[in-house]
């Protein structure tokens, strides 16, 4: 008989699994490299912490609040002495909040959030604009194609289904067969005349 208040190897199993699977989940998705250019984490009264911990999709790691998908929602570089937010601040273009050292303007200038807060050391840059609803640009996106968002003060034109190619005008699927049997051909005839060129020079020396 097995003694009490003492737990059976079998009821440890589904604890170990969800670990396991916990931890297999975090390696999967590779962190980006904007959440570790600062030492440290973010802190717990930080209003990235807050809203990372106000939504249970969302998760914590170094300064950053990602989804289940490893996309960046929030960066928190606070305390952080940085002039220049360096080549990896694009793979913030997803966030919904960030906190930026002093000197380091929140990405797309002001007018690109709804809410910008300067504080003495630090400022908040808050809900990112949709520029395809404030441009009056009529003609911005060509008639197959829809205006989307591409991060901060960034707008792309996406071609609607069964159109491709400049300005959304050619019409079905593009052919990837097509594009790379012409693409092949031309290195083809290319390299085959480059090669009898290079052996008549050496022929005539």
């Amino acid at each position: 008989m097995a003694a009490r208040g003492l737990s059976s190897p079998l009821s440890l199993v589904p604890g170990a699994a969800a670990l396991l699977l916990v931890l297999s989940v975090e390696r999967a998705l590779a962190l980006p490299e904007i959440c570790s250019q600062c030492p440290g984490s973010v802190q717990n009264l930080s209003e990235v912490a807050l809203y990372c911990k106000g939504t249970p999709e969302l998760m914590l790691h170094a300064r950053c609040c990602l989804n289940r998908k490893g996309i960046i929602v929030g960066l928190d570089l606070q305390n952080c002495s940085l002039k220049d937010p360096g080549p990896n601040f694009s793979q913030a273009h997803t966030a919904i909040i960030m906190i930026l050292p002093q000197d380091v303007t929140c990405p797309g200038d002001i007018n690109a959030w709804d809410t910008v807060t300067f504080y003495i050391n630090n400022q908040t840059c808050e809900a990112q604009r949709n520029l395809c609803n404030s441009t009056g640009d009529p003609e911005m996106c060509p008639e197959n194609g829809s205006c989307a968002p591409d991060g901060p003060g960034l707008l792309q034109c996406v071609c609607a289904e069964g159109f491709h190619g400049y300005k959304c005008m050619r019409q079905g699927s593009f052919s990837l067969l097509m594009f790379f049997g012409i693409l092949g051909s031309t290195t083809l005839s290319i390299s085959i005349l480059l090669w009898g060129t290079q052996r008549r020079k050496a022929k005539a020396s």
